[in-house]
């Protein structure tokens, strides 16, 4: 009868082998090359904004005022005669703040609901997906105006309103991993052999079900700068002075056939921002999903 002892070895040099080939083939593929070097430069543009920007984020002169594109300003000045290079450069900050953070208030709320809904079932799992179905069914954009409306304006209760708006999406999405996980043989062998169910969730249903939530926490970094830009364009989510893509871009509107760079450079930056990310969780979920690795 052979060992196990010695099959156990390989078993961790098989799985090291699949996941080494699994991180070499996101690296090589063109779409996540693409992606993880526009993200790296938005992370490096937010870090050292001030060390990159060539002037101060509300620097004015009123005598500058709608520059065309120059050597001291690459992309022209605002009314206020402020750069709008800068500007953007000072926004990605923001940007960045913003969709991480708004990512993790979602992620916060939904995937706990969608745990306790998916492993409780009967009249918990009733009461949490009725409550995210009447969320659903709510259009994103009244609600992110409701929320601001009761909290305010500003940088931190934006955060807090698209993340609100978004933790139905996790908290389906975890209910149907868990829904499928808890299952399996080896939670239903750990329940056998006493395990709580805290423990069972925390240590089998949870780890297991992180890969479509990693995903899905990816796209989502896109969807919270497009929602973040239009509630600033719209002049309900984050305040002048204070510099961010959609309030760039607001400020350009009124002049964009005169001066269009002053909209359509920010405009840029938010495509190739969530052009990037979508290119991402693409790839990630290509990489993470064990169905579609071999495609």
């Amino acid at each position: 009868m052979p060992s196990t002892v010695g099959t156990l070895p390989a078993l961790s040099r098989a799985s090291s082998s699949r996941q080494l080939r699994a991180v070499r083939s996101f690296l090589l593929d063109p779409k996540a090359s693409v992606s993880v070097a526009l993200l790296g430069v938005f992370v490096v543009i937010a870090l050292f904004a001030p060390l990159i920007a060539p002037h101060g984020e509300n620097e004015q002169n009123r005598q500058k005022s709608y520059l065309s594109p120059s050597r001291d300003h690459p992309l022209g000045t605002d009314r206020l005669g402020r750069d709008v290079l800068s500007r953007m450069i000072y926004g990605s900050r923001i940007s960045l703040r913003i969709g991480i953070v708004a990512m993790g208030v979602a992620v916060a709320v939904g995937v706990p609901l969608g745990l306790l809904a998916g492993y409780a079932g009967r009249w918990p799992d009733e009461i949490i997906m009725r409550f995210v179905d009447a969320m659903i069914a709510f259009p994103n954009l009244i609600f992110l105006l409701f929320v601001i409306a009761i909290i305010g304006p500003g940088v931190t209760n934006v955060m807090i309103a698209i993340g609100l708006n978004s933790f139905p999406v996790y908290a389906r999405l975890t209910r149907a991993q868990t829904l499928s996980l808890k299952q399996r043989d080896y939670v239903l062998a750990a329940r056998a052999l006493g395990a709580t169910d805290s423990m069972i969730l925390r240590r089998h249903v949870l780890p297991n079900a992180v890969q479509p939530i990693i995903v899905q926490g990816s796209l989502f970094l896109g969807a919270a700068v497009l929602a973040e830009s239009g509630l600033s364009f719209l002049g309900i989510g984050i305040q002048p002075p204070t510099a961010t893509w959609g309030i760039i871009i607001a400020d350009g509107f009124p002049v964009i056939r005169v001066n269009p760079w002053m909209a359509i450079s920010p405009g840029v930056a938010i495509v190739a921002f969530v052009l990037s990310v979508n290119l991402l969780g693409d790839r990630l979920r290509d990489v993470l999903d064990p169905r579609l690795r071999g495609r």
